[in-house]
Protein backbone atom coordinates (compact mmCIF):
# COMPACT_ATOMS: atom_id res chain seq x y z
CA UNK A 1 0.00 0.00 0.00
CA UNK A 2 1.44 3.39 -0.71
CA UNK A 3 2.82 5.24 2.12
CA UNK A 4 1.48 8.44 0.86
CA UNK A 5 -2.05 7.22 0.29
CA UNK A 6 -2.28 5.55 3.78
CA UNK A 7 -1.02 9.24 5.33
CA UNK A 8 -3.49 11.24 3.14
CA UNK A 9 -6.53 8.95 2.38
CA UNK A 10 -6.68 5.33 4.20
CA UNK A 11 -10.04 5.65 6.11
CA UNK A 12 -11.05 8.58 5.65
CA UNK A 13 -14.60 8.41 4.11
CA UNK A 14 -14.89 12.11 3.66
CA UNK A 15 -18.79 11.50 2.33
CA UNK A 16 -19.36 10.67 6.33
CA UNK A 17 -18.65 13.78 7.25
CA UNK A 18 -19.36 16.69 5.10
CA UNK A 19 -16.94 16.15 2.44
CA UNK A 20 -14.40 17.99 4.80
CA UNK A 21 -10.27 17.32 4.18
CA UNK A 22 -9.70 17.10 7.81
CA UNK A 23 -10.97 14.38 9.11
CA UNK A 24 -13.75 15.31 12.49
CA UNK A 25 -13.07 14.79 16.43
CA UNK A 26 -15.77 13.27 17.41
CA UNK A 27 -15.70 13.71 20.52
CA UNK A 28 -18.58 11.59 22.87
CA UNK A 29 -17.82 8.89 25.35
CA UNK A 30 -21.11 6.84 24.19
CA UNK A 31 -22.64 6.06 20.78
CA UNK A 32 -26.51 5.10 20.78
CA UNK A 33 -28.70 2.60 18.53
CA UNK A 34 -31.95 2.93 17.82
CA UNK A 35 -33.27 -0.55 18.26
CA UNK A 36 -32.60 -3.56 20.74
CA UNK A 37 -31.05 -5.71 17.88
CA UNK A 38 -28.38 -2.80 16.70
CA UNK A 39 -27.38 -2.45 20.27
CA UNK A 40 -26.73 -6.06 21.02
CA UNK A 41 -25.02 -6.60 17.94
CA UNK A 42 -22.78 -3.52 19.02
CA UNK A 43 -22.17 -5.31 22.04
CA UNK A 44 -21.09 -8.71 20.45
CA UNK A 45 -18.66 -6.98 18.10
CA UNK A 46 -17.37 -4.37 20.53
CA UNK A 47 -13.80 -4.59 18.40
CA UNK A 48 -15.30 -3.64 15.26
CA UNK A 49 -18.20 -1.67 16.23
CA UNK A 50 -18.88 1.94 18.79
CA UNK A 51 -20.57 1.75 21.98
CA UNK A 52 -18.32 3.43 24.21
CA UNK A 53 -15.18 5.12 23.60
CA UNK A 54 -12.93 3.29 26.13
CA UNK A 55 -13.12 0.80 23.64
CA UNK A 56 -13.74 1.72 20.09
CA UNK A 57 -13.89 5.54 18.73
CA UNK A 58 -14.36 6.47 14.84
CA UNK A 59 -11.78 8.96 15.26
CA UNK A 60 -8.92 7.00 16.83
CA UNK A 61 -9.78 4.13 15.05
CA UNK A 62 -9.10 5.91 11.46
CA UNK A 63 -5.33 6.65 13.22
CA UNK A 64 -5.42 3.12 14.39
CA UNK A 65 -5.82 1.87 10.55
CA UNK A 66 -3.18 4.52 9.20
CA UNK A 67 -0.56 3.36 12.31
CA UNK A 68 -1.26 -0.51 11.24
CA UNK A 69 -0.84 0.05 7.50
CA UNK A 70 2.50 1.57 8.08
CA UNK A 71 3.86 -0.41 9.66
CA UNK A 72 2.56 -3.16 7.89
CA UNK A 73 0.24 -4.82 10.56
CA UNK A 74 -2.82 -6.55 10.33
CA UNK A 75 -4.25 -4.01 13.23
CA UNK A 76 -3.11 -1.56 15.76
CA UNK A 77 -4.46 -0.03 19.14
CA UNK A 78 -3.56 3.00 20.46
CA UNK A 79 -3.27 3.68 23.62
CA UNK A 80 -2.72 7.09 25.95
CA UNK A 81 1.18 6.59 26.05
CA UNK A 82 4.64 4.46 25.28
CA UNK A 83 4.43 3.17 28.65
CA UNK A 84 0.96 1.93 28.14
CA UNK A 85 2.21 0.25 24.99
CA UNK A 86 4.76 -1.18 26.87
CA UNK A 87 2.80 -2.56 29.78
CA UNK A 88 -0.38 -3.79 27.35
CA UNK A 89 1.75 -5.50 24.91
CA UNK A 90 4.09 -7.19 27.56
CA UNK A 91 1.32 -8.76 30.26
CA UNK A 92 -0.68 -9.52 27.44
CA UNK A 93 1.73 -12.29 26.51
CA UNK A 94 3.13 -13.79 30.18
CA UNK A 95 1.23 -15.80 32.91
CA UNK A 96 2.81 -16.34 36.55
CA UNK A 97 5.99 -18.74 35.94
CA UNK A 98 7.11 -17.21 32.31
CA UNK A 99 10.37 -16.10 31.44
CA UNK A 100 11.58 -13.13 29.44
CA UNK A 101 14.43 -11.89 27.42
CA UNK A 102 15.07 -8.53 27.45
CA UNK A 103 18.08 -6.32 25.92
CA UNK A 104 19.74 -4.30 28.34
CA UNK A 105 19.10 -0.75 28.60
CA UNK A 106 15.80 -0.82 27.74
CA UNK A 107 13.33 2.15 28.47
CA UNK A 108 13.16 3.11 32.01
CA UNK A 109 9.56 2.27 32.11
CA UNK A 110 10.07 -0.92 30.61
CA UNK A 111 12.72 -2.11 32.84
CA UNK A 112 10.97 -1.09 35.84
CA UNK A 113 8.02 -3.44 34.41
CA UNK A 114 10.26 -5.92 34.55
CA UNK A 115 12.56 -5.54 37.36
CA UNK A 116 9.41 -4.07 39.96
CA UNK A 117 6.27 -5.39 38.57
CA UNK A 118 6.43 -8.12 36.80
CA UNK A 119 8.44 -10.08 39.68
CA UNK A 120 5.42 -9.14 41.75
CA UNK A 121 3.25 -12.28 39.73
CA UNK A 122 6.22 -14.52 39.16
CA UNK A 123 7.47 -13.04 36.37
CA UNK A 124 10.96 -12.95 35.64
CA UNK A 125 13.39 -11.26 33.51
CA UNK A 126 17.23 -11.94 31.96
CA UNK A 127 18.71 -9.30 30.76
CA UNK A 128 21.16 -9.56 27.97
CA UNK A 129 23.50 -8.50 25.39
CA UNK A 130 21.13 -8.21 22.14
CA UNK A 131 23.90 -7.45 19.99
CA UNK A 132 24.62 -11.82 19.52
CA UNK A 133 21.96 -14.22 18.94
CA UNK A 134 24.70 -16.74 21.29
CA UNK A 135 23.39 -14.30 24.26
CA UNK A 136 19.36 -14.78 23.17
CA UNK A 137 20.63 -18.90 23.37
CA UNK A 138 22.01 -18.97 26.32
CA UNK A 139 19.34 -17.19 28.29
CA UNK A 140 16.74 -19.28 26.90
CA UNK A 141 14.91 -21.87 29.28
CA UNK A 142 12.17 -23.84 28.83
CA UNK A 143 9.89 -20.88 30.55
CA UNK A 144 10.69 -18.07 28.20
CA UNK A 145 7.39 -16.65 26.48
CA UNK A 146 8.56 -13.43 25.44
CA UNK A 147 11.72 -12.16 23.92
CA UNK A 148 11.88 -7.68 24.52
CA UNK A 149 13.85 -5.50 22.09
CA UNK A 150 14.75 -2.23 21.65
CA UNK A 151 16.78 -1.80 18.63
CA UNK A 152 18.56 0.41 18.35
CA UNK A 153 18.57 1.13 22.54
CA UNK A 154 17.95 4.57 22.98
CA UNK A 155 21.53 5.71 25.18
CA UNK A 156 24.03 3.89 23.13
CA UNK A 157 22.21 2.70 20.04
CA UNK A 158 23.29 -0.89 20.13
CA UNK A 159 21.38 -2.90 16.99
CA UNK A 160 19.49 -6.53 17.76
CA UNK A 161 19.67 -8.76 14.04
CA UNK A 162 15.89 -8.71 14.06
CA UNK A 163 15.71 -11.66 11.60
CA UNK A 164 18.14 -13.73 13.16
CA UNK A 165 16.04 -13.02 16.86
CA UNK A 166 12.78 -13.74 14.85
CA UNK A 167 13.95 -16.99 13.69
CA UNK A 168 15.32 -18.24 16.37
CA UNK A 169 11.85 -17.11 18.57
CA UNK A 170 9.31 -18.86 16.35
CA UNK A 171 11.39 -22.30 16.12
CA UNK A 172 10.48 -22.07 19.90
CA UNK A 173 7.30 -20.65 20.61
CA UNK A 174 8.40 -17.39 21.86
CA UNK A 175 6.46 -14.01 21.28
CA UNK A 176 9.19 -11.03 20.21
CA UNK A 177 8.02 -7.63 21.00
CA UNK A 178 10.10 -4.77 20.07
CA UNK A 179 9.78 -0.90 20.64
CA UNK A 180 10.72 0.45 17.58
CA UNK A 181 10.54 4.37 18.85
CA UNK A 182 13.72 5.34 18.07
CA UNK A 183 13.03 4.53 13.79
CA UNK A 184 8.96 4.69 13.00
CA UNK A 185 7.75 2.32 10.40
CA UNK A 186 9.22 4.79 7.76
CA UNK A 187 12.91 3.76 8.50
CA UNK A 188 12.87 0.13 9.72
CA UNK A 189 9.56 -2.44 9.82
CA UNK A 190 10.19 -5.23 12.31
CA UNK A 191 7.19 -7.21 10.81
CA UNK A 192 8.91 -7.41 7.63
CA UNK A 193 11.76 -9.67 9.47
CA UNK A 194 9.34 -11.71 11.65
CA UNK A 195 8.69 -9.90 14.79
CA UNK A 196 5.14 -10.83 16.44
CA UNK A 197 4.46 -7.29 18.13
CA UNK A 198 5.49 -3.96 17.34
CA UNK A 199 5.02 -0.72 19.96
CA UNK A 200 5.83 2.61 20.01
CA UNK A 201 5.84 5.27 22.30
CA UNK A 202 3.57 7.56 19.67
CA UNK A 203 4.27 11.00 21.42
CA UNK A 204 7.86 11.11 19.45
CA UNK A 205 8.28 11.23 15.92
CA UNK A 206 4.52 9.99 14.68
CA UNK A 207 2.95 13.26 16.86
CA UNK A 208 5.81 15.36 16.13
CA UNK A 209 5.06 18.79 17.87
CA UNK A 210 5.43 17.87 21.65
CA UNK A 211 1.93 18.58 22.27
CA UNK A 212 0.46 14.67 22.61
CA UNK A 213 1.23 11.86 24.51
CA UNK A 214 0.35 8.34 23.11
CA UNK A 215 1.43 4.74 22.40
CA UNK A 216 0.65 2.19 19.88
CA UNK A 217 0.81 -1.54 19.65
CA UNK A 218 0.42 -3.02 16.07
CA UNK A 219 0.62 -6.84 15.45
CA UNK A 220 -1.26 -9.52 13.70
CA UNK A 221 -5.33 -9.40 13.79
CA UNK A 222 -5.40 -12.33 16.43
CA UNK A 223 -3.23 -10.90 18.60
CA UNK A 224 -4.38 -7.04 18.61
CA UNK A 225 -8.10 -8.58 19.06
CA UNK A 226 -6.73 -10.87 22.02
CA UNK A 227 -5.17 -7.69 23.73
CA UNK A 228 -8.37 -5.49 22.73
CA UNK A 229 -10.84 -7.94 24.96
CA UNK A 230 -8.29 -8.27 28.05
CA UNK A 231 -5.54 -6.07 28.57
CA UNK A 232 -6.97 -2.92 27.03
CA UNK A 233 -10.02 -2.96 27.93
CA UNK A 234 -9.68 -3.44 31.56
CA UNK A 235 -6.85 -1.15 32.13
CA UNK A 236 -8.62 1.40 30.59
CA UNK A 237 -4.87 3.48 29.35
CA UNK A 238 -7.38 5.06 25.71
CA UNK A 239 -6.02 7.58 23.67
CA UNK A 240 -8.81 10.28 23.61
CA UNK A 241 -10.48 11.72 20.11
CA UNK A 242 -8.83 14.81 20.72
CA UNK A 243 -5.33 13.63 20.53
CA UNK A 244 -6.22 11.38 17.71
CA UNK A 245 -7.21 14.17 15.97
CA UNK A 246 -3.62 15.72 16.26
CA UNK A 247 -1.85 12.74 15.22
CA UNK A 248 -4.24 12.26 12.16
CA UNK A 249 -2.75 16.12 11.90
CA UNK A 250 1.15 15.13 12.47
CA UNK A 251 0.58 11.80 9.91
CA UNK A 252 0.89 14.12 7.15
CA UNK A 253 3.92 15.51 7.50
CA UNK A 254 5.84 12.63 9.18
CA UNK A 255 7.87 11.93 6.11
CA UNK A 256 8.84 15.72 5.43
CA UNK A 257 10.15 16.05 9.39
CA UNK A 258 11.87 13.05 9.41
CA UNK A 259 13.51 14.01 6.27
CA UNK A 260 15.27 17.61 7.79
CA UNK A 261 15.91 15.79 11.10
CA UNK A 262 17.87 12.82 9.45
CA UNK A 263 19.48 15.17 6.92
CA UNK A 264 20.82 17.58 10.01
CA UNK A 265 21.88 15.19 11.85
CA UNK A 266 24.09 13.84 9.38
CA UNK A 267 25.76 17.48 9.05
CA UNK A 268 25.71 17.80 12.43
CA UNK A 269 27.45 14.55 12.85
CA UNK A 270 30.80 15.44 10.28
CA UNK A 271 31.15 18.55 12.49
CA UNK A 272 30.91 16.87 15.63
CA UNK A 273 33.27 13.90 14.67
CA UNK A 274 36.07 16.24 13.39
CA UNK A 275 35.75 18.31 16.88
CA UNK A 276 38.77 17.95 19.69
CA UNK A 277 36.07 18.44 22.31
CA UNK A 278 34.05 15.15 21.62
CA UNK A 279 35.83 11.52 22.95
CA UNK A 280 33.04 9.44 21.04
CA UNK A 281 29.66 9.15 19.14
CA UNK A 282 27.22 6.87 19.42
CA UNK A 283 24.91 6.79 16.39
CA UNK A 284 23.65 3.81 14.24
CA UNK A 285 25.60 5.63 10.66
CA UNK A 286 28.17 6.40 12.03
CA UNK A 287 31.09 5.13 10.04
CA UNK A 288 32.74 3.89 13.02
CA UNK A 289 29.75 1.93 14.61
CA UNK A 290 30.70 -1.62 14.35
CA UNK A 291 26.78 -2.45 13.51
CA UNK A 292 26.83 -0.31 10.58
CA UNK A 293 26.25 -2.88 8.75
CA UNK A 294 23.41 -4.15 10.34
CA UNK A 295 22.03 -0.26 10.66
CA UNK A 296 22.08 -0.47 6.63
CA UNK A 297 20.45 -4.16 6.40
CA UNK A 298 17.44 -3.04 8.82
CA UNK A 299 17.01 0.72 8.71
CA UNK A 300 16.36 2.68 5.33
CA UNK A 301 17.52 5.83 6.80
CA UNK A 302 19.68 7.91 9.49
CA UNK A 303 17.23 9.13 11.90
CA UNK A 304 17.55 12.28 14.83
CA UNK A 305 19.06 11.46 17.96
CA UNK A 306 22.60 10.10 18.86
CA UNK A 307 24.95 10.13 22.08
CA UNK A 308 28.02 12.15 22.48
CA UNK A 309 30.77 12.00 25.37
CA UNK A 310 32.23 14.86 26.26
CA UNK A 311 36.41 14.68 26.63
CA UNK A 312 35.79 17.31 29.32
CA UNK A 313 34.21 14.88 32.77
CA UNK A 314 34.05 17.68 35.20
CA UNK A 315 30.08 17.96 36.16
CA UNK A 316 30.27 21.73 36.53
CA UNK A 317 31.60 22.44 33.28
CA UNK A 318 28.94 20.05 31.19
CA UNK A 319 26.10 22.00 33.27
CA UNK A 320 27.71 25.16 32.10
CA UNK A 321 27.83 23.81 28.68
CA UNK A 322 23.93 22.35 28.43
CA UNK A 323 23.00 25.98 29.58
CA UNK A 324 24.91 27.78 27.81
CA UNK A 325 23.17 26.47 24.26
CA UNK A 326 20.91 28.90 23.23
CA UNK A 327 18.92 26.53 20.61
CA UNK A 328 18.85 23.42 22.36
CA UNK A 329 16.02 22.58 25.07
CA UNK A 330 16.90 20.44 28.34
CA UNK A 331 14.47 18.09 28.05
CA UNK A 332 13.23 14.14 27.75
CA UNK A 333 11.79 12.79 24.45
CA UNK A 334 12.67 13.60 21.22
CA UNK A 335 10.76 13.51 17.65
CA UNK A 336 9.04 16.78 17.84
CA UNK A 337 10.23 20.11 15.88
CA UNK A 338 12.24 22.06 18.59
CA UNK A 339 15.94 20.04 18.95
CA UNK A 340 17.03 18.91 22.51
CA UNK A 341 19.87 17.81 24.33
CA UNK A 342 19.79 15.24 27.55
CA UNK A 343 22.75 15.29 29.86
CA UNK A 344 23.35 12.28 31.78
CA UNK A 345 24.40 14.03 34.79
CA UNK A 346 21.40 15.09 35.50
CA UNK A 347 20.80 11.20 36.25
CA UNK A 348 23.95 10.27 37.93
CA UNK A 349 27.05 11.33 40.55
CA UNK A 350 29.81 13.42 39.36
CA UNK A 351 32.11 9.93 39.15
CA UNK A 352 29.91 7.71 37.03
CA UNK A 353 31.94 6.73 34.34
CA UNK A 354 28.71 8.09 31.83
CA UNK A 355 29.05 11.84 33.39
CA UNK A 356 29.98 13.10 30.28
CA UNK A 357 27.59 11.58 28.17
CA UNK A 358 24.82 13.89 26.44
CA UNK A 359 22.00 12.94 24.14
CA UNK A 360 20.98 14.94 21.43
CA UNK A 361 17.73 15.22 19.42
CA UNK A 362 18.13 17.26 16.12
CA UNK A 363 14.79 19.10 15.36
CA UNK A 364 13.48 21.03 12.42
CA UNK A 365 15.73 24.26 12.52
CA UNK A 366 17.66 25.70 9.49
CA UNK A 367 21.28 23.29 10.12
CA UNK A 368 23.51 26.33 10.13
CA UNK A 369 21.41 27.54 13.16
CA UNK A 370 22.40 24.58 15.07
CA UNK A 371 25.37 24.30 14.08
CA UNK A 372 26.77 27.95 15.40
CA UNK A 373 25.11 27.44 18.44
CA UNK A 374 27.38 24.21 18.88
CA UNK A 375 30.29 25.89 17.39
CA UNK A 376 30.16 28.51 20.13
CA UNK A 377 29.66 26.87 22.92
CA UNK A 378 31.96 24.22 22.63
CA UNK A 379 34.82 26.19 22.95
CA UNK A 380 34.21 26.71 26.43
CA UNK A 381 34.83 23.55 27.68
Amino acid sequence: MNQSYIINQLAEEREKYFHAVAPPIIQTSNFAYPTVDEFMFAIQNEKDEHIYTRGNNPTVDMLCQKMAALEGAEDCLMVGSGAAAITNAVMSQVNAGDHIICVQNPYSWANHLMTKILPRFDVHTTFIDGTKIENFQQAYTSKTKLIYLESPVSWTFELQNLAEIAEFSKKRGITTVIDNSYCTALCQKPIDFGIDIVIYSATKYYNGHSDVVAGAICSSKEIITQIFHNEYMTFGNILAPQNAWLMLRSLRTLPIRLKQSSESTIEIMKYLYKSPKIEKIWYPFHENNPQLDLAHQQMKMPMGMFTVALKNRNMSAIKKFCKSLQNFLIAVSWGGHESLIMPKCAFVQENDPQVNMIRFYIGLEETSYILEDLDRNLSIL
